[in-house]
């Protein structure tokens, strides 16, 4: 059996690895290659998960966007409902105080008095409105200094 001295054994390289040839430590010609076809695969591998990503993404915008379009649905049907029974609610209330006023003021008297309450309620409402509409114009005006408003 031969003595580790007498007989010089290279060691077994792996794959990557070669003995020294006179290059940098740790580098062979071939290994510029490998990098250079390895940073593109990365660069080809970002190019996928980038799409893949945007595919993703995109999908849940859509699927995103159908549950708002749906919901915007069930808001405006709710809201056109509630509207119209507020409106039957107040015919009825409307009728309700001519009827019970009219023991008391005639059904004449009644009526003018209920068609009254509610013109002045509107003139009061339209007058908001108006004053929200100056004011909303006075802040949108880009040539001059906002006005004050009156309450």
């Amino acid at each position: 059996m031969p003595s580790p001295d007498e007989d010089e054994v290279e060691p077994i390289h792996g794959v990557g690895d070669q003995p020294d040839s006179g290059t940098p430590e740790g580098t062979s010609p071939s290994d510029d290659a490998e990098e250079a076809r390895s940073l593109l695969e990365d660069l080809e591998y970002l190019i996928a998960d980038a799409r893949i990503w945007i595919d993703a993404e995109m999908s849940f915008q859509k699927s995103r966007a159908a549950l708002v379009a749906n919901r915007i649905k069930i808001v405006i049907a709710a809201f056109a409902v509630a509207a119209l029974l507020a409106v039957l609610a107040l015919i009825g209330l409307t009728v309700g105080l001519i009827i019970a006023l009219t023991p008391l003021i005639t059904a004449w008297g009644a009526t003018a008095v209920v068609v009254v309450l509610l013109l002045l309620v509107a003139w009061f409402l339209v007058k908001r409105a108006a004053l929200a509409i100056r004011e909303i114009q006075a802040a949108t005006r880009t040539d001059a200094a906002p006005e004050e408003t009156e309450e």
